[in-house]
C-alpha cells in the first residue's frame, strides 16, 4: 500500500527516467522560435539556444518549428 502511495504522489519522477531529452547543435542560429514552442519553458537563450533536460517532456515541438533543423532528441 505505501509503494501505491508514493507512486501517486510523484508519478512525473518515476516517469522521468524514461524520457529522452532534446538538444540543440550549434547550428542554431539564436533566431527565438523553439521558445514560444515549447510548453515547459525548457529552453533558454544564450548564444545559442540550451534545452534543460531536466525540463524537457519530449514532446518534440521545437524540433518540428526549428528552421535550420538544430534541435535532435538526445
Amino acid at each position: 500500500m505505501l509503494y501505491i502511495n508514493l507512486l501517486y504522489l510523484q508519478p512525473l519522477t518515476f516517469l522521468k527516467h524514461n524520457i529522452m531529452a532534446y538538444k540543440i547543435s550549434d547550428d542554431c542560429t539564436a533566431c527565438g522560435t523553439c521558445i514560444d514552442e515549447c510548453p515547459v519553458g525548457a529552453i533558454s537563450e544564450g548564444d545559442i539556444y540550451v534545452i534543460d533536460p531536466d525540463l524537457c517532456t519530449d514532446c518534440g515541438a521545437c524540433a518540428e518549428v526549428c528552421p535550420v533543423e538544430a534541435i535532435h532528441p538526445e
